[in-house]
């Protein structure tokens, strides 16, 4: 499966529940995931979408850990059986 596919249904999973999940570019800084995705009551995470067995590069990785330490959650979606965990890790963070 393609990862445009993973991420087409990822977003899909995210309106549904009620959120949004915009694709984040950042301009000179480059290696941030691929969405952020907000979901009512104030939640965030942010996801890289990969197509399956993927690895983040070292940048990406990179720019994780800066992320989750900065306390917010952080996940690398490659599997469309994923989507449902990384949503209710969200909604609980």
């Amino acid at each position: 499966m393609r990862e445009k596919i993973i991420e087409q249904r990822f977003a899909q999973a995210v309106r549904k529940a009620g959120g949004i999940a915009p694709k984040l570019t950042s301009p000179g800084y480059d290696g941030m995931p691929d969405r952020l995705v907000l979901l009512p009551g104030g939640k965030i995470g942010f996801v890289e979408v990969k197509a399956p067995g993927k690895a983040p590069r070292p940048l990406q990785v990179a720019r994780h850990k800066l992320l989750q330490r900065l306390g917010f959650k952080v996940f690398v979606l490659d599997d469309l059986n994923e989507i449902g965990g990384i949503l209710d890790e969200i909604r609980t963070a």
